[in-house]
């Protein structure tokens, strides 16, 4: 399969197609001519802007701090690239940091079609895709990575608000809440 290598992209982000509540999430890096965008689930988006802050602190508390003199986070709030063509869905996401060029890493592979117990361990950053699976591999500065962890928070935290008792999601009419003992008012 394929390796999409962006090193680095013209534009790296996080975002989403649809409504709240029904949103498709997607990962899309662009640079070259070229665009690549794979689907990925709110978790993993949320896990990785986490990852990638947690990674940063790291890296400042071991080798100073990893932002270049005079970089600036820059932010990127536009929509997605269009049209949005799937390219893949992504089952795992790696996260590394690479000291001699001091980059952050993030490569996302394909899931595979069917779990299979027998499956062997997934190998990460290897020269050439595993076999069966596209892998999306960016390289980010300290300051573009700090940047798509922020807009990836915002992207998730821009769905439907939670529920003030149990923390679930609201649909637009409302939800059975657990902490009422399933009591819907205006509701027999």
């Amino acid at each position: 399969m394929s390796v999409f290598e962006y090193d680095p992209p013209d534009r790296f982000i996080a975002g989403t197609v649809g409504q709240p509540g029904e949103r498709t999430f997607f990962l899309q890096a662009v640079g070259s001519g070229r665009v690549t965008s794979a689907v990925v689930e709110k978790s993993q988006v949320s896990a990785l802007a986490e990852r990638i802050e947690e990674l940063l602190e790291e890296v400042r508390q071991r080798f100073g701090d990893p932002l270049e003199a005079g970089e600036a986070a820059e932010s990127d709030d536009g929509p997605l690239e269009q049209p949005i063509e799937e390219d893949f869905r992504v089952g795992t996401l790696a996260l590394a940091w690479d000291a001699e060029s001091a980059r952050v890493i993030i490569e996302a592979q394909q899931a595979e079609e069917a779990e299979d117990e027998d499956a062997e361990e997934v190998e990460v950053f290897a020269e050439d895709a595993p076999e069966g699976r596209d892998v999306l591999r960016v390289h980010l500065t300290a300051g573009a990575a700090r940047a798509f962890a922020g807009r990836a928070m915002k992207v998730v935290a821009a769905g439907r608000p939670n529920c003030p008792l149990c923390g679930q999601p609201l649909d637009p009419a409302g939800h059975i809440c657990p902490r009422q003992n399933g009591y819907k008012p205006g509701v027999m």
